[in-house]
């Protein structure tokens, strides 16, 4: 609700702006506001607009329909106030680019309209002070929900090897079961239900025994009477029995059941990733975390496995001429195509199959020429710099055993050791552009490793050649990641070079009588 839009004459008119990304959060709306009104008495201000974004990120702009809305209005003229009072710079937004909450204040005030903020010890008049101290609180607002998302999925990753549950729903015929921090289970969580204290975990039991039952029918009906999901789901459909939503089984649906691993008690993590509300990511699975083993199965791995099989050998019936007709049959039919569109179809391989004959679906999809409405070419990037990883780090050895340098390289992590004292990891950097147009990247350190020298290779625009290569010592970089411009000032630019030359310099062997 909007406060009296009829402010005290010779007063300035104010809008306020507040946000809270929880319920739980220290720094409620409420007590925002009260901040917020104090310092409009002292400097002669009534607020006359309030936008408020309650229970929202400060990631980015989506969803944060009042600052849009605050936006909008400034944008197009239909602000009633000359200033904008703020709680301080993070309720302005975390933004991981920090360009972007700078442009979005740089829209306010070119259209004299100033934003203060209102709990921070600086005044945001625009002097030099102010635009460093300004900058510095920007990046801090963004660094902080990276550490913190890092922390959170570093938590979830360690729960989830512990045979812990995190997060969605059990599925059919399982149910999520509450245990206290000693094991002692102490009932089940119902669809929509969450645990409320925080000790307390949530592991995958069998649900009731007719669902049970049920599931197991479908394994059986699949591998001993060689029934189609369809075929399936009609029987299901036609003795009354409903999803776990309470709805009709599809093809989908039944697929779903048979090529879950919950089912043989895996617990699996990370399948996809959406992190900082910035690219949503389908993970392969080399990189999914899991835990095998950690629930009460109720299916035999021998059959699931053996069902993994026969949907896998379904595929390869058909050459890949086949295969692509049948990807734009299912584009013919719906006008659009996804994995579960493609699970849907009667004659179709499975969308696994498409994903394990090309490579990715968005390979098969770029075969007949469709393009998705969302932008899934970060996938093949991923690909691409996986790949170029490897080809660097494989060009890094050979170079230096060339040079006479005793090596270690160890296989599961990349870690280069030379001559048993110094220890150096490879990383890529991934260009980004801003909306803006600038030219961005993340060099993401390996904490765990206690690298001595960490390689960045930093890539160029279209991210399929190499741009540059930074050489960036432990014991100057004390942050877990560094983010770097098109320039970043001597005190990272020193560490620039553009190739390895210098690198290899470093590790060549060397005589003593060359030194003396």
């Amino acid at each position: 609700m909007k406060p009296d839009n009829n402010p005290q004459e010779g007063k300035i008119r104010a809008a306020a702006y507040v946000r809270m990304s929880t319920e739980h959060q220290q720094y409620s709306t409420h007590n925002q506001r009260d901040v917020l009104d104090e310092y409009a008495t002292k400097r002669g201000m009534e607020i006359v607009d309030l936008y408020s974004d309650e229970g929202k990120s400060g990631l980015n702009i989506q969803g944060r329909d009042s600052l849009a809305q605050l936006i909008a209005d400034v944008q197009e003229g239909r602000a009633q106030f000359s200033c904008i009072l703020v709680y301080d710079v993070s309720r302005w937004g975390r933004f991981q680019d920090a360009d972007e909450s700078a442009y979005y204040e740089y829209i306010c005030k070119r259209a004299g309209i100033a934003v203060h903020y209102c709990a921070e010890q600086f005044e945001n008049d625009g002097s030099p002070v102010a635009t460093i101290v300004k900058g510095v609180k920007r990046a801090m607002a963004g660094e902080y929900s990276r550490e913190l998302s890092s922390k959170v999925f570093q938590g979830a990753c360690r729960l989830v090897e512990m045979g812990y549950r995190q997060g969605g729903t059990a599925g059919f015929g399982l149910r999520r079961m509450l245990i206290d921090q000693s094991g002692n289970q102490k009932g089940m969580l119902k669809l929509g239900e969450q645990k409320s204290i925080q000790t307390d975990r949530v592991i995958l039991v069998p649900g009731p025994d007719d669902e049970v039952t049920t599931v197991r029918w479908m394994y059986d009906a699949f591998v001993n009477e060689e029934k189609i999901e369809r075929e399936i789901a009609e029987i299901l459909n036609n003795r009354g029995i409903l999803t776990d939503f309470g709805r009709k089984w599809t093809r989908g649906t039944v697929h779903a059941v048979l090529t879950n691993e919950k089912y043989i008690g895996n617990n699996l993590y990370y399948r996809t990733s959406f992190k900082l509300k910035k690219e949503h990511v389908v993970n392969p699975p080399e990189r999914w975390i899991r835990a095998d083993g950690a629930f009460q199965a109720i299916i035999e791995p021998t059959q699931f496995f053996t069902v993994q099989g026969i949907i896998l050998a379904r595929s390869r019936r058909f050459t890949d001429e086949e295969m692509l007709e049948k990807l734009r049959a299912v584009l013919s039919k719906h006008g659009q195509i996804s994995g579960l569109l493609i699970d849907e179809e009667e004659d179709a391989p499975s969308s696994s199959a498409f994903r394990h004959r090309f490579g990715s679906l968005v390979r098969a999809y770029r075969l007949i020429g469709y393009t998705p409405e969302i932008d899934y070419s970060f996938l093949e990037i991923n690909r691409a710099l996986r790949e170029r990883h490897a080809s660097v780090l494989a060009e890094v050895v050979t170079k230096l055993r060339e040079l006479g340098a005793v090596l270690l390289q160890d296989e599961d992590t990349g870690l280069l050791t030379l001559d048993g004292a110094l220890t150096v990891s490879i990383v890529i950097a991934r260009h980004r552009a801003t909306d803006a147009g600038f030219s961005r990247w993340i060099v993401r350190f390996d904490t765990a490793l206690m690298t001595d020298i960490t390689i960045a290779v930093r890539m160029a625009p279209g991210n399929s050649e190499i741009k540059d290569f930074y050489l960036l010592p432990a014991l100057d970089m004390t942050e877990s990641n560094v983010r770097l411009a098109e320039h970043n000032g001597i005190w990272l630019d020193a560490y620039r070079f553009d190739s390895l030359d210098f690198f290899y310099g470093m590790a060549r062997r060397c005589r003593v009588e060359e030194l003396s």
